[in-house]
Parts: C-alpha cells; sequence; structure tokens
C-alpha cells in the first residue's frame, strides 16, 4: 500500500500525555543543561524555582495521528523539520489532551514529506498550550505527482551573528536523551547503526534541536522560558555524540534567525527560526 492520503485533514481521536519533575529535569540533563542552569536541573536549590526548557513542548505535544501513514520501509523516514510555539510557559509536572492532523503530502521526487501538526490543551482547564508541527521525509515515496509544497525564503542574514553559543555535547549524550523515551537503537546500539551506514551511532536531532533552544533561550531571552514564544529550524545532517556544536543567532527584534553546525562547519539544523516575548 502507498502512502494513506485519505489521512491529510483528518484529526485524530485525543491523546492523553502527562510529565513529572522528573522528566522535566532528565529532559534537560539529555540536551546538556547543567550545575550552571540549576532552574533547569535541579527541584530543590535555594532560592531558585524549578522551570522548563522550552523545547521539551515537543515532547510534551507528541501524540500519534491513529491511523499508519502507509506501507513503506521504516528505514527510510527521517526526521525532516520541527517547529513549535508555546501559548505559554510549560509547567516543571502537567498533563496535556492532544490532537494531531496530517496537514500534508509533499511529492518531492525522492520521496515524500508528511507534515504533522499538534495542538496541545491543557487537560484540566482545556487552555492552549503547545501548537507543533513536525515533518518527515520517506525516501522512495515521492513520484507521485503531487504538489511539490510551500518554498522557503530563509536567507541568512547578511552580517556577523550576533550571538555565536558552543556547547560540546557528551561522547553518553545520546545515552542519557533517549530516556526522555526516544529508545531507537539507531542512537544507541554500534551494530543497527552500522546497518544504517553510520560508523557509530548517531545523536537524536531532538538533542541537538534542544541544545539549540538553550543556547536560543540564553542568548536572546534572557534564560527565562515565559519569553520563548516559538522556535522552528531543518534537519540537514547527523551528529556524532562527543562532537562540538556552535549557534549562530541573527537577532531582528524579537525574532531571531539562527543556524547549527559542527566544527567543521557541516550545517546540521538549517533555516533556523525563532520568536520572542518582550521582557
Amino acid at each position: 500500500m502507498p502512502l494513506d492520503y485519505g489521512l491529510i485533514g483528518v484529526e485524530s481521536a485525543p491523546h492523553e500525555r502527562s510529565w513529572t519533575s522528573s522528566d522535566t529535569l532528565l529532559y534537560a540533563l539529555g540536551v546538556g543543561a547543567g550545575t550552571d542552569e540549576l532552574a533547569f536541573t535541579t527541584e530543590n536549590s535555594t532560592g531558585i524555582r524549578q522551570r522548563v526548557l522550552p523545547t521539551f513542548a515537543v515532547l510534551a505535544a507528541q501524540a500519534p495521528t491513529g491511523r499508519r501513514l502507509g506501507d513503506f520501509d521504516p528505514a527510510m523516514l527521517v526526521h525532516a523539520e520541527q517547529a513549535f510555539e508555546l501559548h505559554r510557559e510549560l509547567p516543571p509536572a502537567g498533563r496535556v489532551r492532544t490532537t494531531s492532523t496530517v496537514t500534508g503530502i509533499y511529492d518531492k521526487g525522492s520521496g515524500a514529506l508528511v507534515v504533522i501538526e499538534a495542538r496541545a490543551a491543557d487537560a484540566e482547564s482545556g487552555e492552549p498550550l503547545i501548537t507543533s508541527r513536525s515533518s518527515v521525509f520517506i525516501r522512495g515515496e515521492g513520484g507521485f505527482g503531487g504538489d511539490r509544497g510551500p518554498r522557503d525564503e530563509w536567507a541568512e542574514p547578511g552580517r556577523p551573528p550576533d550571538h555565536t553559543v558552543t556547547y560540546e555535547t557528551r561522547h553518553d549524550q545520546a545515552l542519557l536523551y533517549r530516556l526522555s523515551g526516544d529508545r531507537n537503537p539507531l542512537h544507541s546500539d554500534p551494530v543497527f547503526a552500522a546497518r544504517a551506514g553510520f560508523p557509530r551511532p548517531i545523536l537524536h536531532g531532538l538533542c541537538t534541536y534542544g541544545i539549540t533552544g538553550r543556547a536560543l533561550l540564553h542568548a536572546v531571552a534572557g534564560s527565562d522560558p515565559a519569553r520563548f514564544a516559538a522556535m522552528s529550524g531543518r534537519f540537514s545532517k547527523p551528529v556524532f555524540p562527543g562532537e562540538t556544536l556552535t549557534v549562530s543567532i541573527w537577532v531582528d527584534g524579537l525574532t531571531a534567525s539562527f543556524r547549527t553546525a559542527k566544527q567543521d562547519g557541516t550545517v546540521v539544523i538549517d533555516r533556523g527560526r525563532a520568536a520572542f516575548r518582550p521582557a
């Protein structure tokens, strides 16, 4: 069976998800936060209240679409893009009710791009909390004569970055991040990684995304997650645990463009955009 185009526009049944203080602390450690970010890595430090890294929103809003995308080799699927909007600051512990919708299946020739939107509301009050949009690219499923999808006109600003933030990833970073829910052996099993064509396990794309979100939070939002409104980016190359990442940030008022690259200049998150609220 090819991809199920009948999924487009069909909203899933509501899916409930909850998280605890321990979950958000573990996530922060998984994306590299440490002793200089105690508001995100501890819950009982003197004079510091626990807060949540904004990129945890992507995990909190995850929900099944309710139907299979189609019959294809899962090894052909890669995470292509990720975006989210925060309608208010995330609590250290919470519960949401989420619906998801396939909003488009686009023909990219060598493959198909599937775009999924999830909307998460507070399970008690019904107040909107997160809107998340993710895209997956499925190799070999293109060429069906469909719409190629909207073009992204992102361009690097013609000036040096306003901020550059560099973080070293740990050699065991993927082993820590996987405890937040993504147990894909591509990120932990050397044999599985070799079957996928990699010399060793790669870092989760959403871990790189979370590391990038930390850089944006501290450089542009004054480390205040209440000011962090939105973030989007396209995954362009894999990262291996232990590599060093540099986030280049161009600020324009309450918005920013960004790009994340390795030490050798290889771009791993491209076409980045973020939005912030006033201080």
